[in-house]
């Protein structure tokens, strides 16, 4: 009989708190899902800050056309009693009637001059800059990189640096307080000529102008038929920061004008806040009314030169 021999177990045995192996801390891995979260806050976190920013930066530009409109609307007494950037009794008609009326008009004549200054002078750049500029960048010439070194370096000149040799020179051409003293300077703008000079290097290439050529056509025909069109956005652009310039001049018409009926719409009202402090007579309503009037003329050039600006911008991004 065969005796089964049986193996004798041992008992586990017993683990101390000492002994035990220490207890795993769970790893916690960023998925691709969790990163992609993160991105989307950060992202909106920093759009949100951007957006708030621009809003807060076109609130700022915009206070003081909002406090002129509000301020045209008012009677002289509500303009220094009531809520600078709130509506009080309605007075515009009566503020209109008394700018128009007031020394015969003369608010009417200041305006007229303004553009006629404008138009005249800054057509006048425009048409200069833009041939100075072709040339410039379409021919090979002696001295083309000291003649553009010229031009930039007159950047650095201040130009109320000019203002008394400018003075004595109209003084013996006899065209002081005369519209001549305020349009040709402005016909010669060394921006100008360099912007017009970077536009036709990017917008007319040399082989259309080398093709014209062969065809027999001459320079001036290749110029205004070619050459003109093809920086229509660029003149466009020079003429618009002209206009803007010309409009908003003041110590010009301020030397070299002196009588009243030849003044700047900036210069009118300026003479006018200047009557405050002279006499007792307080014209600070006709100024406010007067500056709202005269940014008109600048809207409607804004709008009615936009497809210039969006014709640029389908160029650029054909090319």
């Amino acid at each position: 009989m065969t005796t089964a021999t049986h193996a004798k177990a041992t008992p586990p045995e017993p683990t101390t708190p000492s002994t035990r192996p220490p207890a795993k801390t769970p790893i916690r891995r960023r998925t691709a899902r969790g990163t992609a979260t993160d991105g989307v806050r950060t992202t909106r976190r920093t759009r949100a800050l951007i957006i708030t920013g621009l809003a807060l930066f076109t609130l700022y530009s915009l206070a003081p056309v909002w406090w002129l409109i509000v301020s045209a609307t008012k009677s002289q007494r509500d303009l220094y009693t009531s809520n600078g950037l709130w509506f009080a009794e309605f007075n515009l008609m009566q503020n209109l009637e008394d700018l128009f009326t007031y020394q015969d008009g003369i608010f009417v004549t200041w305006m007229w001059n303004t553009l006629f200054y404008g138009f005249v002078g800054t057509a006048g750049m425009t048409l200069i800059s833009v041939a100075c500029g072709y040339g410039l960048a379409m021919y090979s010439f002696r001295g083309r990189g000291f003649l553009m070194g010229c031009i930039v370096g007159s950047f650095l000149v201040p130009g109320a640096l000019l203002t008394i040799p400018s003075f004595l020179l109209y003084t013996d051409l006899r065209i002081v307080d005369t519209a001549t003293a305020i349009i040709v300077p402005s016909f010669f703008n060394a921006f100008s000529v360099y912007l017009a000079k970077v536009y036709a290097e990017g917008a007319i290439p040399h082989e259309l102008l080398e093709a014209a050529r062969i065809d027999g056509a001459g320079e001036y025909r290749i110029f205004f038929q070619i050459g003109a069109r093809l920086m229509s956005t660029g003149a466009a652009t020079i003429f618009l920061l002209g206009f803007v310039g010309m409009w908003n001049s003041f110590f010009g018409p301020l030397v070299f004008l002196r009588s009243s009926e030849k003044w700047t719409v900036m210069l009118g009202l300026y003479s006018w806040l200047k009557v405050k402090t002279d006499q007792s007579v307080d014209l600070t309503g006709m100024v406010v009314v007067g500056s709202i009037i005269s940014l008109i003329p600048m809207v409607v050039l804004m709008i009615s030169m936009q497809r210039f600006w969006r014709t640029g911008v389908s160029l650029g991004s054909l090319k």
